[in-house]
């Protein structure tokens, strides 16, 4: 069974993050204007899927044009697929796929996590 997410691939330091739903009303009950949420500096969300993480240099001696290409090394992320996060919006980049919203979140805006297990 395949996923409409399963042929995307995030790159670097990036993960895909599914907005909360947003609610409507403050906690002592007022109704927000539409739109209020999006323009909210701070945004939660899922952590769908994460890039490799960091690119590290290759430190292999020799000489350049004798060196086998490789994928290359990665520094891998703090964080995880699964994890609800908290993020800046201004940081973020939104898109639309498949009639859903997205976020790509370089991992730096990202300002703590909660995780379900350890």
């Amino acid at each position: 069974m395949t996923t409409q997410l399963d042929n995307i691939i995030i790159v670097g330091d990036r993960v895909l993050i599914k907005p909360t739903d947003a609610t409507d009303r403050t906690k002592s009950g007022l109704y927000l204007p539409a739109g209020y949420q999006d323009k909210e500096q701070v945004q939660t969300g899922y952590i769908l899927k994460c890039g490799p993480g960091y690119p590290l240099p290759d430190m292999e001696e020799g000489e350049v044009w004798n060196q086998r290409r490789s994928e290359g090394r990665y520094l891998p992320l703090q964080v995880r697929a699964g994890d609800l996060a908290v993020f800046l919006q201004k940081n973020a980049v939104e898109i639309k796929y498949h009639g859903e919203k997205y976020f790509i979140v370089p991992q730096n805006a990202i300002l703590m996590v909660k995780r379900e297990e350890f």
